[in-house]
């Protein structure tokens, strides 16, 4: 497991909730070729931690899931919102902020959902409203 020092960025950003919990999904780019080689999936709203994705990822996962497996799942369901228009927000550029502290995991070299890294952590995203993020009911 490894640790993200933080990161900001300005790119193609969404916001999407899951088991009542509002998550931002950005990308962020290695290079200038701006690719988004990276995919950036926080909660944002208030008083959800970034452990919890993984503690979702380690109990709707196969019990012999690896770190990898895990960070895989947390991609699929950002991807998936973004995909199928699973929305409550969508920006083409907006500007978002990921704190020191989280977990980066790196898929070995081979894309998934288009990504080579995904970093996770608590994550701040430009135009979100206190409405948007707030907690939804679930089923």
């Amino acid at each position: 497991m490894h640790h993200v020092s933080g990161a900001e960025g300005r790119t193609r950003t969404c916001v999407f909730h899951m088991l009542g919990v509002v998550f931002g999904y950005a990308t962020h780019h290695w290079n200038e070729r701006k690719l988004g080689e990276v995919g950036v999936v926080g909660p944002l709203t208030p008083g959800a931690d970034w452990s919890m994705l993984w503690r979702l990822a380690a109990d709707l996962n196969k019990e012999t899931a690896t770190e990898t497996d895990k960070g895989k799942w947390i991609m699929l369901q950002a991807h998936r919102a973004f995909i199928c228009g699973a929305l409550l927000a969508r920006w083409d550029e907006a500007g978002w902020k990921l704190e020191p502290g989280g977990r980066r995991v790196d898929f070995g070299g081979a894309a998934y959902c288009n990504r080579y890294e995904l970093w996770t952590g608590n994550l701040t995203v430009e135009g979100t409203t206190p409405a948007m993020v707030a907690p939804r009911p679930t089923v």
